[in-house]
């Protein structure tokens, strides 16, 4: 209880030198320059699937739905989510009991120092401060004791995706962890595609957690990000990133058969999430509306009914640099 008044306290310090901070930004000439420098045209293909269940054969899955749609220098863009799923990287939350650390971060964290302050600096949706207001505290810190695990401290003082981890477009009280070695995960999809279909792609493991980009300095709080991107400090890079409302795209995790500017492969993260839509939905809370049923009354059965896009395909047309 006393660490979390203490972070509390040292929170709203920070955020006064960040509203300081806020003021030159927007002054600044930098601000005009954060796009990038570079005119690019892609080809996207989206790649329907069926749900990918827990021991599921991807790498065959992800063969037979490409295997008369890529060419060589391709870019297949693969969500971290399906992998991690398809793989057994998930928790049964039900199993678990919250600590005292987990429970005080679920009833005084999130609904009060989320719900009424941090919400609102990161300029979420008024419809999610009110859910964070109301935040569930029995399933919430049994949630919360999954990120003290498996992410830490600073990532669970997140209000979603702590460290990776994810509730939505998984049952139950299932969540999924974060892959341990994205690069290796990529490299084993593109050395699968080579021998089984003979084409040389290139492969991506995207997250929909965001990066911000200052100029050419890009930061997220998501771990294990694809080099040139820095995870700073669990939860206070997205705080930084939403209260100064910096450029924010989709995180690339790890790139094999290609080298690439970050920033094009930033880009290219974000339009492959974009085109791979949200499922269920972006949240637990937005899966349970949609299925109209309890945070935890989402099934199997009802996930395989959905539509799945899990892959993209894409095709770099061109890329010349603006005069």
């Amino acid at each position: 209880m006393f660490s979390t008044f203490c972070y509390t306290y040292n929170l709203f310090f920070i955020f006064w030198l960040f509203s300081i901070v806020n003021l030159v930004w927007e002054a600044s000439p930098l601000k005009a320059n954060v796009k990038t420098k570079f005119g690019r045209r892609f080809k996207i293909e989206t790649v329907k699937t069926g749900y990918w269940m827990p021991g599921e054969d991807y790498l065959e899955k992800i063969s037979e739905v490409v295997k008369n749609r890529v060419a060589d220098g391709d870019i297949v863009v693969v969500s971290e989510k399906a992998i991690s799923v398809a793989r057994g990287f998930i928790v049964d939350e039900g199993k678990i009991k919250p600590g005292l650390l987990a429970s005080a971060i679920a009833r005084i964290w999130m609904r009060i120092v989320w719900g009424y302050f941090l919400g609102r600096v990161c300029h979420l949706m008024a419809k999610n401060i009110e859910r964070l207001r109301n935040y569930p505290l029995k399933e919430g810190g049994a949630h919360k004791e999954v990120a003290l695990r498996y992410a830490g401290f600073l990532h669970a003082l997140m209000w979603g995706s702590e460290g990776g981890i994810d509730g939505s477009n998984l049952p139950y009280a299932y969540v999924s962890l974060p892959l341990e070695n994205p690069e290796e995960a990529a490299e084993e999809i593109r050395r699968y595609l080579k021998v089984k279909l003979n084409r040389n792609v290139a492969v991506m493991i995207v997250d929909s957690d965001k990066t911000y980009s200052l100029g050419s300095f890009h930061f997220t709080h998501r771990p294990k990000p694809l080099k040139g991107i820095r995870t700073l400090f669990g939860f206070v890079a997205y705080v930084i990133g939403r209260f100064l409302k910096l450029r924010r795209r989709s995180t690339p995790l790890a790139l094999t058969g290609a080298k690439m500017n970050i920033d094009l492969a930033l880009e290219i993260a974000e339009l492959a999430d974009k085109t791979m839509g949200s499922g269920s939905g972006r949240t637990v809370w937005d899966m349970a509306e949609k299925f109209h049923a309890g945070l935890t009354g989402v099934t199997w059965g009802m996930l395989k009914k959905m539509e799945h896009k899990p892959i993209v395909i894409v095709k770099l047309c061109s890329y010349e640099r603006k005069t």
